[in-house]
């Protein structure tokens, strides 16, 4: 009988150890190695023609063998693996568009380190190397080459010249008729040592050696360093150490010796209980009397149980508080580790202290939106600023870095600019230039003669946003969507040459991505393009920012607010459905005391606004066909069909947030009266 609980007690022991220690078993993978060319491919990595691979492999580390070459696929790019090296943890790895016995070849692909930083989730890789337990300390694996288009010549060592190259130019992403230079530069770059008249085109990523401010590269240089690749790490040192760590949970890094250190900076609880277990196998290997042996065990056991109580309420307490400051600190290294992926083109970086400086004390008040509060101040160097001191964000950051990561990367004279931003804690703050003449709405709707435009100067104005819009959909590197278009996000200069902002909606997509997945409607009611509603109508895409240009377009025209079309008294109107029965009974619209020039002008752009207003998005045309037709005659325009359903519901105000869960929303009534006068 006592032979009999020994052994259920011993069991009972090795049950429990097994359990506690069941992670670090599993983690060791079993994987077959396998070999395609010159590369061995062991794990983590694998082939995903190995059917062992793929119920015991990683997901992030699969390979193909293509043509004798070992291929890895990435962010949409292919890539030749050139070499694994087990020792280093480190894949070195080359664009599919490089050959190396062409010096004309230029990469295929975009790429960049924000692609490797732990925004991106699940992507396996980092460029950096795991040294040490400090990870703001970790050396560099992969630096950018920056490729530029400028319409000017640019005097500077630091840009190649690559007509030099004879490269195959097949891979520019901006369309213009005019001469345009190309250059491109290694290493480090800011915003600042990018010329107003350049424009960034391409990124690519290479193992450029750690000094790279030299100057006096060439091409040969260039195409070396693209034909040799570009190295990754997945070891990251933080999430997947496991697999080298014999306890669970540990973090890891590389030595002097560059041997794989594994540390821990967890509680011990772990290591408590496993300690336990140790004292009670010495109980029983040790004991001379099986009786004193289950007496010890059942104290221990006992003992064990009350520990793992007092330990599981304290662990409770912990994680409560744990959740509660990670809901806050977790946006904010969000936060930080993309301010720190994307500075090679980075505007300038302020204190808090700064921002209070040249705002004196946030004293000048200029306005306040959905995202938070502007302010008026001033730079030491001069120039007045527009500092927006963001409020508490709903979404871990995001529009912070949306801001940053679409307007910090451009120039365009219709873009507003970004000089700088501020990220200290829950402070944050994006610094634009200032535009004294300040929104488009101002100049709309007012009915103060003194502040009106003329007819000419809203067309030019109109103008300028279409070609900023076009530049966002076609002119970067990534396709960037608005999603915000309106009067109130069009800023004026002192010489009211309008500039696009207010980027907190924004997405950023590859450009050959026609159609893209949202979660949820985002803009302003009245503006938002209908298949970010009906998805039966169409996909969503850049032709959404399309559909809000056309009825900002309408606005500027008829100078009033696009309202109810089933209201009950006149003065409130639906303009698009009055505008286009005009204009389909072959009525022209009156406008007092304008020239007939004048009159021309206004029609162009109603009839523009709705071809851009078209129910299904393909029937909306680009933004770059949109400025061919507002430059083009008013007679060569052909009216467009009806653009929107016979019964449609009416066009509600207000703003939207990333998510909606309601159109409803209060109506907003008009300013002029049913009239064939405007």
């Amino acid at each position: 009988m006592a032979r009999e609980l020994t052994f259920t007690a011993v069991g009972f022991t090795v049950l429990i150890a097994l359990v506690l220690v069941h992670p670090t078993c599993c983690a060791t993978s079993t994987c077959p190695a396998s070999s395609c060319g010159n590369i061995n491919i062991s794990f983590p990595f694998g082939l995903e023609s190995d059917p062992f691979y793929q119920s015991c492999g990683y997901p992030f580390y699969v390979l193909s063998c293509e043509n004798n070459r070992t291929v890895l696929y990435k962010f949409g790019g292919k890539y030749y693996v050139e070499e694994i090296s087990y020792n280093n943890f480190t894949i070195r790895i080359v664009d599919s568009g490089i050959q190396k016995n062409s010096y004309f070849s230029t990469p295929n692909y975009s790429l960049y380190r924000y692609n490797f930083s732990s925004i991106n989730l699940f992507n396996g890789y980092t460029t950096y190397q795991p040294k040490g337990t400090v990870p703001e300390r970790y050396p560099e694996l992969s630096r950018s080459l920056v490729w530029m288009s400028c319409e000017k010549p640019v005097n500077s060592p630091l840009y190649l010249d690559t007509s030099t190259c004879n490269y195959n130019d097949n891979s520019s992403s901006i369309s213009d008729s005019k001469t345009r230079y190309r250059y491109v530069k290694a290493g480090r770059t800011t915003a600042s040592e990018v010329e107003d008249s350049c424009q960034v085109e391409k990124m690519s990523l290479t193992s450029w050696p750690t000094n790279n401010d030299d100057p006096n590269i060439s091409c040969t240089d260039v195409h070396h360093e693209l034909a040799y690749g570009f190295e990754l790490s997945w070891l990251n040192g933080e999430g997947n150490c496991e697999n080298y760590c014999p306890i669970y949970g540990s973090k890891c890094y590389l030595n002097d010796m560059n041997h794989l250190q594994c540390y821990d900076d967890s509680t011990g609880v772990l290591d408590q209980i496993l300690e336990i277990l140790r004292v009670l196998g010495y109980i029983f290997v040790e004991s001379a009397h099986w009786w004193d042996a289950i007496s010890y065990y059942t104290s221990a056991v006992i003992f064990l149980l009350e520990t793992r109580t007092v330990l599981g309420i304290l662990f409770m307490v912990a994680f409560l508080i744990y959740k509660w400051r990670k809901r806050h600190l977790s946006m904010y290294d969000a936060i930080e580790e993309f301010l720190q992926s994307q500075i090679n083109l980075m505007p300038i970086r302020y204190s808090y202290s700064e921002i209070r400086k040249m705002s004196k004390g946030f004293k000048d008040k200029l306005g306040e939106g959905g995202y938070g509060s502007v302010y008026r101040g001033k730079l030491e160097s001069g120039p007045h600023v527009a500092i927006k001191m963001l409020g508490i964000s709903k979404a871990n950051g995001q529009e912070f870095i949306n801001e940053v990561a679409t307007i910090g990367r451009i120039h365009h004279v219709n873009v507003v600019q970004l000089i700088g931003f501020c990220a200290e804690g829950p402070k944050r703050a994006l610094i634009y230039e200032f535009m004294p003449n300040s929104s488009l709405e101002k100049y709309i709707f007012s009915q103060e003669e003194s502040i009106l435009l003329s007819i000419e100067k809203m067309f030019e104005i109109s103008l300028g946003v279409a070609r900023g819009i076009e530049y966002l959909h076609q002119g970067c590197d990534m396709q960037i969507l608005h999603f915000d278009i309106k009067p109130h996000n069009i800023l004026l200069d002192e010489n009211f040459i309008p500039k696009v902002s207010d980027f907190g909606l924004a997405k950023l997509y590859p450009t050959n991505d026609s159609i893209v997945s949202l979660t949820a409607a985002r803009g302003t009611l009245g503006y938002i393009a209908p298949e970010l509603f009906y998805k039966n109508i169409g996909g969503v895409s850049y032709k959404a920012d399309v559909y809000s240009f056309g009825m900002l377009l309408l606005e500027m025209a008829s100078r009033r607010k696009n309202v109810n079309a089933f209201a009950d008294r006149s003065s409130q109107i639906y303009f698009p459905t009055w505008v286009y029965g005009q204009f389909s009974e072959g009525n022209d619209i009156e406008i007092e005391d304008v020239t007939e020039e004048e009159k021309k002008i206004v029609k162009k752009m109603i009839i523009v606004a709705l071809w851009c207003i078209q129910m299904k998005p393909s029937d909306r045309p680009s933004m770059n066909k949109v400025v061919e037709m507002l430059e083009g005659e008013v007679e060569c325009l052909q009216m467009p069909s009806k653009p929107f359903l016979s019964s449609s519901p009416a066009r509600p105000t207000g703003d939207v947030g990333d998510n909606l869960n309601s159109t409803s929303s209060s109506f907003q009534s008009g300013e002029s009266s049913q009239s064939a006068k405007l």
